[in-house]
């Protein structure tokens, strides 16, 4: 079984960063796949980013080259950096992945962005 606990969440004013950590219960380099969902009021959930342990990242269109995705192994860590903070990422988000046939999710932390 996985535990995945986030952090970082808060209230900053657009054009603001934040910066979300998830961390693991288990080794974060025993796990392939690690993917950043959010899901807003009244939305479906929607992925935000993803990085596989090869060092392969993904991103949905609408967060490309404002968030950044990453691991610190050494930590079982899995962060997002994001930077200029638009009223539309307002959500709670949620870490997310499978391991040993099994799918988890943590229980989420709230960003909001406002003025």
């Amino acid at each position: 079984q996985v535990q995945l606990v986030e952090s970082g969440g808060g209230t900053v004013q657009p054009g603001g960063s934040l910066r979300l950590s998830c961390t693991t219960s288990i080794s974060i380099a025993d796990i392939y796949t690690m993917v950043w969902y959010r899901q807003a009021p009244g939305k479906e959930r929607e992925m935000v980013a993803g990085n596989t342990r090869a060092g392969t990242t993904y991103y949905a269109d609408s967060v490309k080259g404002r968030f950044t995705i990453s691991r610190d192994n050494a930590k079982n860590i899995l962060s997002l950096q994001m930077d200029s903070l638009e009223i539309e990422d307002t959500a709670v988000y949620l870490c997310h992945t499978a391991y040993g046939g099994m799918k988890y999710w943590g229980q989420g932390t709230q960003v909001t962005v406002s003025s």
